[in-house]
């Protein structure tokens, strides 16, 4: 893993999310891993050679950035980790996150978190501090051992499904993202009626919908995945990249399917 300091001109850049007007993002590049990350695009943009999940630059300046450039910008939602886990380990020892949620929680912003990392638990005395805010928790997988090889150093499932408890407990709004939805693992309609199942028992209300974006560009690092660890889902994954149309327009009735009967706040993305 290769980690560097690096300085950034500003800490918020606007956000292209709908709903979202900015977003903030500690570190460029994640630990994570995950083998499907969109933000893998990342890369070219700051020069690194490394692959994704084997480098991170850390934005020492970020919090003064913050604290200098919040003053002028207009009022609107903050995203927090777009193109990155703001939760990821390394939080742990920089508090960037921690030090920026400080920061905003003088100010009215509403704040959007999404992440894998039950570390968010940590700043659960500043959210309570914060009048309008939200936690979000992605799952990909119901099955522990596949979303232990996609998500190699994110947070254990079941250590996700903890944070959204203690989150509602502690009266901190919260939302399941579940996404990307894995083809082969996470696409069956039995899978996803368990996952809303269990969630609804939980009391989540809102969840998200995202099927995988941009495999045929990451094709050649998902094969080799693939052949390492899931063979048998080899073909199928290549059907996916073949006709993407169709695999959406399946996936979507499946969906549809599954959420029938819950009463919730559901959303497909795509």
């Amino acid at each position: 893993m290769k980690i560097a300091e690096v300085y950034c001109k500003n800490a918020l850049s606007r956000s292209k999310i709908s709903g979202m007007d900015y977003a903030l993002n500690p570190y460029i590049g994640c630990e994570h891993g995950c083998v499907y990350c969109y933000a893998e695009f990342m890369r070219k943009y700051t020069n690194h050679k490394e692959e994704w999940g084997e480098f991170v630059d850390v934005k020492i300046n970020i919090v003064d950035r913050l604290r200098q450039q919040i003053k002028r910008t207009k009022l609107g939602t903050i995203m927090i980790g777009t193109v990155t886990d703001a939760y990821q380990p390394l939080e742990e020892k920089y508090q960037l996150t921690r030090r920026c949620l400080e920061i905003l929680a003088d100010f009215d912003f509403p704040i959007t978190i999404q992440t894998k990392s039950d570390l968010v638990l940590r700043d659960v005395d500043i959210l309570k501090r914060m009048k309008n805010k939200e936690v979000g928790l992605t799952i990909t997988c119901v099955d522990p051992k596949v979303e232990t090889l996609f998500e190699p150093k994110a947070s254990k499932l079941h250590n996700r499904f903890t944070a959204l408890e203690e989150l509602k407990e502690n009266d901190i709004p919260t939302f399941v993202f579940f996404g990307p939805i894995l083809p082969f693992f996470s696409d069956r309609e039995e899978s996803i009626k368990s996952l809303v199942k269990k969630l609804k028992e939980m009391g989540i209300e809102e969840i998200y919908f995202d099927k995988m974006n941009y495999l045929s560009g990451k094709w050649k690092r998902m094969k080799i995945f693939l052949t390492q660890n899931f063979p048998n889902a080899l073909n199928y994954y290549w059907e996916v990249v073949k006709d993407g149309e169709l695999y959406s327009a399946k996936l979507e009735s499946v969906l549809a399917r599954s959420l029938a009967g819950f009463s919730l706040n559901a959303e497909i993305l795509f």
